[in-house]
């Protein structure tokens, strides 16, 4: 099952930990729960492999950059796949739901706050639960 990284235990002040991104890498175990920020132009952000421990989890990213600045590409392992969809721009994107392939934001479509969020919903498929931007699947 998923869980979230709280920077507090006080149920009022509750806050889900951020993770920053200036280099491309993947993300860590210890911050699978966190928001992921990226601000940065051209970053692969590797997400996990998906395991019969971790299925279920949610890792939720955000564009940080200017408008039109950042290019933010989410990258799964080649195992698995990133499947579901999203309106954008009065249109409905659905990923390509390939394994290995990207799912991307694109750089000159891109507004400070674009963000997507998956979850893990099978051994091999991460699930797009919402998001807002144009994001496009590696072709």
């Amino acid at each position: 099952m998923g869980t979230f990284n709280y920077t507090s235990n006080d149920v009022e002040y509750n806050q889900v930990g951020q993770s920053y991104y200036t280099a491309t890498g993947d993300i860590s175990q210890g911050d699978i729960g966190n928001d992921h920020n990226v601000a940065t132009d051209a970053l692969t952000i590797g997400i996990p492999l998906i395991t019969t421990g971790n299925i279920g989890m949610s890792i939720f990213f955000r564009n940080t950059g200017a408008d039109g600045n950042n290019t933010v590409t989410i990258s799964p392992k080649d195992s698995n796949k990133i499947i579901g969809g999203m309106t954008q721009a009065a249109a409905v994107f659905h990923s390509s739901g390939v394994l290995g392939k990207d799912l991307i934001n694109t750089k000159a479509t891109s507004k400070l706050g674009d963000w997507v969020e998956l979850r893990a919903v099978s051994l091999t498929e991460y699930y797009i639960v919402g998001g807002q931007g144009i994001w496009a699947s590696e072709s």
